[in-house]
C-alpha cells in the first residue's frame, strides 16, 4: 500500500540499494529483524509526533484518522544503517548526479526530514516516520555494537 507508482518505486529502489549490502553483513534473520524494528520505530515516532500536534498544539483531531502508507520509515532505517556499517561508500546522487560519501548523505537527508517535519511543510508526507524509521535504524546498530 502506497500513495502512489513513484512512492512504490523509490522505496523498492532504496531496498534494493541498501538491503543487499546489510542482509550480506547481518544474514537474513537479522536484517528482517532490522528492517521490521525501524519500520515499527517509524510508526512509533511518527503516532508521537501526531499526538502531540493534535493535542498540545491545537492540530486538527482528524488528523488521527489519516492513515500511514508506504514503508518509507523502513527504508529509511536501512538508509541510516548503511551509513552506519558502510560510512565511506560512495553514493551517486539521482538529482544532482553527484558523489557523496554515505555518513554525509544519511546526516543531510535525516536533518531534511526533521526540518520538515518540525517545521510541518512538504505536504502530506509524514516526514517523522522517515526520522523514526532512522532513529530506530541507528539505536539498533548502536545496540548490536555495544552488545558484541
Amino acid at each position: 500500500m502506497h500513495a502512489n507508482e513513484m512512492h512504490l518505486f523509490f522505496n523498492m529502489f532504496g531496498l534494493f540499494m541498501f538491503g543487499p549490502p546489510l542482509e550480506s553483513v547481518w544474514g537474513p534473520r537479522r536484517f528482517l529483524a532490522y528492517y521490521l524494528i525501524a519500520g515499527f520505530g517509524a510508526l512509533g515516532l511518527h503516532l508521537l509526533a501526531t499526538y502531540i500536534e493534535v493535542t498540545m498544539m491545537g492540530g486538527s483531531p482528524l488528523m488521527l484518522n489519516v492513515p500511514m502508507v508506504g514503508a518509507s520509515g523502513a527504508i529509511f532505517g536501512l538508509l541510516a544503517g548503511f551509513g552506519m556499517i558502510f560510512p565511506n561508500a560512495t553514493i551517486m546522487l539521482l538529482f544532482p548526479p553527484i558523489p557523496m560519501k554515505a555518513k554525509y548523505f544519511v546526516l543531510i537527508y535525516a536533518g531534511i526530514e526533521l526540518f520538515l517535519g518540525v517545521s510541518n511543510s512538504g505536504g502530506n508526507v509524514a516526514h517523522f516516520a522517515h526520522v523514526g524509521g532512522a532513529l530506530f535504524g541507528v539505536l539498533l546498530v548502536l545496540y548490536w555494537r555495544y552488545k558484541k
